[in-house]
């Protein structure tokens, strides 16, 4: 991959299943723009990438690179970007530690993740990996709010061809199991400041001892500031509850959270359902456990893993067995392998875990190797009503049918790190019994709550512009489209209380209010539900949280997967922010393509946001034959659709390399026979003609380099020539595209 300096657009380099395409389809990107004087550069943002530009001064010269991120924090607030954003890993602690374990294998001589840090140094390493973790890049780099939907073609696509949907029976015994008290929705508060502060946060123990737990919090006036807690004892009753419930409803029992983007409370929510599970292990041998190294917040893999380190190691693992022999069967990740859903916390994310199972009809695989209903565990209630209300639906009215369904789109409010995302430095594991108070720089106590050790405090902004900018977002969205547009804010909230001051003046002055309802999730789900059912458009206009849930959630049903939407981010000082669809980075494709060398990796979300990227850059920067580029991409999106040329599963069959040989063929056909721009349609004409006249060579070169295992260097850290020779096995191609 090339790197300008001052590239005209960005494209991100990030990891896993997407990195691996960008090594095939971004050659073909960087030749075809250039024919338009367009630059495509490349940013590493990668969490190897993050890692080592974390590290400079234990890296030798060849090894450091700059903090890539960073760089685009700045530009991201200029009106000269123009970024195409891959999905990255939002590493937990077990992906972090495996990629500086990889990292160390290669020679880079980077510290160890310090588990328990206990001198400064430590402190000092552990608060910079700390800082790679989560949702680390998203907030840095979205300084817009959030507009995805469906493209037309892809939603005709889905309808003309609609994805396997599972049977949905009136009696499932699949459910949602939430907290009632106790949790972050029951406790929270909030206020809007009037004039700008400066904040602390700090715990004040029951013999007046003072402990800050962060200071100097900046907010400007008008910015809407939460503060809430998760009870660990009212935690550990809720989980040993449905422990008990699940089993006695015969069903599997699952855990469904965000351990990545809620990179410090979902951990911990995690490690508590580990300890829930094996409670009678942790009982007995607590000591031995925590003497081994074993954090529950890992996973009960990498508890398994420490216990072998213990002189009672057998002892335990067969208490561990007992336990689990007792207790209800567990949703598994992949039964094969015996991967339960709490081995790992980033195995199963919330807002791909769950739609993947409405899907399947309400289905989860069992250690049995069989399909079962499941109790899906969601402790905190503040949207668990809107997977809840989506189950019901389903029992109630079948599954959603994919070739007659409506689509909802999102408006989201993302702008400036805005709501209650859990990737936020102001999460906090309580040492001790007290009262954390919120004290602003005038001395008065924004917020404050009584907590008992273990439980989990958090605290959460919104400022004013990216609420404006948020609901305006939506006016714009709503007079495109005339449809049914939903604010899901629920005025008994108190977050969505205090945004509702700002919502309801502003579709007032703009006399719009006739426009909107404004509707509680479970309402709001219902009412989204009845409208695509009908084969209607609704626009879910919502915050953080419930962006990145929804934009799985109703794609998923929809088109199969989440990762095909149109996703732009109009940056709030200008520039364009084009992200490729809401999916994850596909780890499992990138096993099966280290195996078969088959990768299924649709990218289609990646020609997407190519075609709108060029489409604003011809806008801002007067550059025509951009414009001619961005619509021929649209063409050529459209063939791959229409010609059914996107990756298949299996292995010998066509795959990612395929679709983008096609798209590069199409492309090429697009360019030739368009007519706003001779010179383009002069320079394409013969590699239109040479993609043509040598398919079945290319095809078959891509075909031969399949079937057998892949060797591309490393997994976080992958060899980019050995990557490049994975992914550009056509010579032919490769000759064509130079």
């Amino acid at each position: 991959m090339t790197q300008s300096d001052n590239p005209d657009i960005v494209y991100t380099k990030v990891d896993e299943a997407p990195e691996l395409a960008s090594a095939s389809f971004l050659p073909i990107i960087q030749r075809f723009a250039s024919a338009a004087g367009v630059s495509v550069g490349t940013r590493d943002i990668s969490l190897a990438g993050r890692i080592i530009a974390a590290f400079p001064e234990a890296l030798s010269e060849t090894q450091r690179q700059s903090d890539d991120l960073a760089a685009l924090g700045a530009l991201v607030k200029t009106p000269d970007a123009n970024v195409i954003k891959l999905p990255n890993i939002s590493a937990s602690v077990p992906q972090l530690v495996a990629a500086v374990t990889e990292l160390q294998s290669q020679g880079y001589d980077l510290p160890d993740y310090p588990e328990a840090p206990g001198t400064d140094t430590e402190r000092a390493i552990r608060a910079r990996y700390d800082a790679i973790k989560g949702s680390a890049v998203n907030p840095v780099l979205r300084e817009g709010n959030s507009d995805r939907r469906a493209a037309a073609a892809v939603k005709n696509y889905a309808q003309a061809n609609p994805h396997r949907m599972g049977h949905w029976a009136a009696d499932s015994k699949t459910s949602v199991a939430t907290m009632s008290s106790g949790d972050f929705r029951s406790n929270e508060k909030s206020a809007t400041l009037s004039e700008a502060a400066t904040a602390r946060i700090e715990l004040v123990d029951a013999d007046g001892s003072v402990k800050v737990l962060k200071d100097a919090i900046d907010y400007p006036a008008g910015t809407v500031v939460d503060a809430t807690f998760m009870s660990a004892k009212a935690l550990d009753a809720f989980l040993s509850d449905q422990v008990a419930a699940t089993k006695d409803a015969g069903v599997l029992f699952s855990i469904h959270l965000k351990a990545t983007m809620m990179k410090v409370s979902d951990p911990i929510l995690f490690g508590h359902a580990v300890k829930a599970f094996l409670k009678p292990v942790f009982e007995t041998y607590g000591d031995d456990l925590k003497a081994a190294g074993a954090n529950p917040n890992s996973g009960l893999g990498s508890l398994l893993e420490s216990v072998t380190t213990s002189p009672k190691a057998a002892e335990i693992r067969a208490a561990i067995d007992v336990a689990m022999a007792e207790n209800p069967p567990l949703y598994m990740v992949n039964s094969d392998k015996g991967i339960t859903n709490l081995h790992v916390p980033s195995d199963v994310i919330i807002d791909a875990s769950i739609p993947a199972l409405i899907r399947a009809g309400g289905k989860g695989w069992g250690p049995d190797g069989k399909e079962a209903d499941t109790n899906c565990v969601i402790p905190d209630s503040s949207y668990a009503a809107v997977y809840d209300e989506a189950i019901n639906d389903c029992k109630k009215n079948g599954a959603l049918d994919p070739s007659t369904a409506g689509t909802v789109q999102n408006v989201g409010l993302m702008a400036q790190k805005a709501e209650e995302y859990g990737s936020h430095p102001t999460t906090f594991e309580i040492p001790s019994d007290g009262t954390v108070r919120m004290v602003l720089d005038n001395g008065e106590v924004l917020h404050e709550h009584q907590v008992e050790a273990g439980d989990i405090w958090r605290s959460a902004s919104t400022r004013q512009a990216p609420i404006e900018d948020w609901v305006q977002l939506a006016i714009d969205r709503q007079a495109l489209e005339n449809c049914q547009a939903i604010f899901w804010l629920d005025e008994t909230r108190a977050h969505d209380a205090e945004l509702l001051k700002y919502v309801r003046p502003l579709l007032a002055k703009a006399g719009v209010e006739d426009k909107f309802q404004i509707l509680a999730p479970r309402d709001a789900t219902r009412a989204s539900f009845d409208t695509i059912r009908k084969g209607g458009t609704s626009i879910a206009v919502t915050g953080n949280v419930l962006r990145d849930y929804l934009t799985d959630l109703f794609p998923i049903l929809e088109l199969g997967t989440s990762a095909k939407m149109l996703s732009i981010v109009k940056l709030m000082n200008g520039g364009g922010l084009f992200e490729t669809g809401a999916g994850g980075s596909a780890p499992k494709h990138v096993q099966q393509l280290v195996e078969e060398n088959h990768l299924r990796w649709d990218s289609l979300g990646e020609f997407c946001a190519l075609g709108e990227s060029l489409k604003y850059l011809a806008q801002v920067k007067g550059n025509a034959k951009a414009k001619v580029l961005g619509d021929a991409v649209d063409l050529a999106t459209q063939g791959i659709l229409d010609q059914n040329k996107s990756p298949s599963r299996k292995v010998g069959e066509p795959d990612n390399r395929d679709s983008h040989y096609y798209f590069a063929l199409y492309w090429a056909q697009a360019l030739a026979a368009q007519t706003a721009d001779a010179d383009l349609a002069s320079h394409f004409a013969p590699v239109a003609k040479a993609l043509s006249e040598n398919e079945a060579t290319i095809v078959a070169e891509l075909a031969a380099a399949q079937g057998s295992p892949a060797d591309i260097g490393g997994y976080y850290h992958a060899d980019n020539a050995k990557t490049a020779g994975i992914m550009r096995p056509s010579a032919t191609l490769n000759t064509i595209i130079h």
